[in-house]
């Protein structure tokens, strides 16, 4: 069967996990992991993509993510590519340097956000990486330390976190470190790395006693949440594949949306395909270059190859024109 496409959105909450491939090492060392964080803090403050828990391990990371001006899985792209061709330059190897797609499980933020904070911080001491909690709050390699400001992690979103324990830092501090104690000894726990029903609702038992009260609720895989939830969130992705779909169907293309965005700029399309950079034809540009990646789904080396600019350019363009969007009311349709 062919495998099911990720769930987006802006402001939706992920538990990523990428390992090597093979389970290979993808951090040989202190040099590998510090370049690693230099691609994800540029990328996190590039994209404002929220970050709420990190830890790398030798064979793989865990990152907890909240999706920002760009989509997550552009994000996940321009870390991995970034780093996999670095790793291998430095390393003289060639091929893969992860297994198959990472893993992304969107999650339910009130139920799972703190759970899922202290589960991917407990990840180097259930791997005895550390040997007890006094050793993580210095372990540099993973977000708990920066939560007791031990590590440099600007991008980090440590306010957000610790204002969930009290508004007083030295209070949230000492509630969280008491909240990460309580986690030792839970070990690991299928329910937080995967989406789907059993892992939602806490395990085979849990769903059978659902059952029995003759209490359904909607599940998916990709998803880690209750079933009110889970039906918002497929029906929110639903509904924008279904709005690709019918633009697609109805012949709206590239040239098709450069001719709705001239109408409402007032700039003509030869102009907005120049590289002028006068306010209103990069305001245009930037219009088209939203709607041409979110409304149609057009890929951005696509539209790259036809506006003569690189995939970077029309990232920032659409994030921009996505701005513009919201600040003036401006729709596609």
């Amino acid at each position: 069967m062919p495998r099911k496409g990720r769930i987006d959105a802006p402001g939706a909450l992920h538990h990523i996990i990428v390992r090597g491939i093979e389970r290979r090492k993808i951090f040989l060392d202190d040099v590998d992991r510090e370049n690693f964080l230099a691609r994800l803090g540029a990328v996190i403050e590039d994209t404002q993509t929220g970050c709420f828990a990190w830890a790398l391990i030798p064979n793989h990371f865990h990152l907890l993510l909240r999706t920002g001006d760009s989509p997550i899985s552009r994000v996940m792209q321009r870390l991995l590519t970034g780093y996999a061709v670095s790793f291998n330059r430095r390393h003289r190897r060639h091929g893969h340097l992860f297994q198959n797609r990472y893993k992304s499980i969107l999650c339910q933020e009130d139920a799972y956000l703190l759970e899922l904070v202290r589960y991917i911080h407990l990840n180097p001491l259930r791997a005895k990486i550390v040997q007890n909690l006094k050793e993580l709050e210095n372990y540099s390699y993973c977000g708990h330390s920066a939560l007791f400001k031990n590590s440099c992690c600007p991008w980090q979103d440590t306010g957000h976190v610790l204002k969930m324990f009290d508004s007083a830092l030295s209070t949230a501090r000492r509630i969280y470190r008491g909240f990460v104690a309580k986690g030792v000894d839970q070990g690991r726990r299928d329910d937080l790395i995967g989406g789907g029903l059993i892992r939602s609702a806490g395990g085979w038992m849990a769903v059978k006693a659902l059952r029995k009260a003759k209490l359904f609720q909607k599940s998916d895989e990709r998803v880690l949440g209750d079933g009110d939830f889970v039906e918002k969130v497929l029906s929110l992705a639903n509904e924008k594949m279904e709005r690709r779909w019918r633009l697609k169907a109805e012949g709206v293309d590239f040239e098709s949306i450069l001719k709705r965005v001239s109408a409402l700029t007032g700039v003509s399309p030869e102009m907005i395909l120049t590289r002028d950079r006068g306010r209103r034809t990069v305001k245009a540009r930037s219009l088209l270059c939203y709607w041409a990646t979110e409304e149609r789904g057009l890929r951005q080396p696509e539209i790259a190859e036809k506006l003569r600019v690189t995939q970077a350019a029309v990232s920032i363009a659409a994030k921009r024109g996505r701005a513009i969007a919201i600040e003036n009311k401006l729709k596609f349709v």
